[in-house]
């Protein structure tokens, strides 16, 4: 019986080993690694050797945001200098809610890049957001970094809608405007507060 049942488990085992993976046998692992060009890569197949296009004129992103200056932060080949949305207090508001969740563990709950996280990064600590050489990036940039990454920093662009990276930016420039402005030009109610706080 035991004869028997070895000879049955050894058929079944060879049956079995003779068969093949339907996955493998479709050739579905193809769609795991799909070769690909990466955008700013040169190509051979485009008279200009660029391998990103220009998108037509006139097309809409495929999100509905609205225009290239607000979903791409470029206008003209540049970077836009003007936010392309309402500063209110609603979108500061906003801004400082999604600052405060995705960008103060690294760079810190003022933009200085100074937080518990950042003094455990020992490869390369996040920049301060609110001095040079950021202060004087234009705000197409500043969206562009949020949106693509940069460095060891990922893309948040699957984390926050267009309007959110833009509300982003526009508290960021308000944390800017406050690490720098002179102390003089502050109304006096603040110039007091200030003072007593500085005591």
């Amino acid at each position: 019986m035991t004869a028997c049942r070895a000879l049955a488990l050894a058929s079944l085992a060879l049956a079995l080993g003779g068969c093949e993976n339907p996955v493998t046998a479709i050739g579905f692992e193809r769609m795991l690694d799909q070769p690909r060009g990466k955008p700013f890569k040169a190509s051979p197949y485009f008279a200009d050797g660029r391998l990103m296009r220009t998108p037509p004129a006139g097309a809409v992103p495929i999100d509905g945001a609205g225009s290239r200056e607000r979903t791409l932060g470029l206008s003209d080949n540049a970077y836009v200098t003007t936010l392309p949305l309402a500063v209110d207090r609603e979108l500061l508001q906003r801004g400082r809610d999604r600052f405060d969740v995705y960008c103060a563990a690294c760079h810190g709950a003022t933009g200085d890049g100074t937080s518990i996280v950042a003094t455990h990064m020992s490869l390369r600590k996040p920049p301060s957001l609110v001095d040079e050489p950021v202060r004087s990036f234009p705000p197409g940039r500043v969206f562009q970094v949020i949106t693509d990454g940069y460095g060891l920093m990922p893309s948040y662009a699957p984390a926050l809608a267009v309007d959110e990276r833009w509300a982003v930016v526009a508290y960021l420039r308000a944390l800017t405007l406050a690490a720098h402005v002179e102390l003089g030009r502050l109304p006096a109610a603040v110039q007091s507060r200030a003072a007593e706080a500085l005591r």
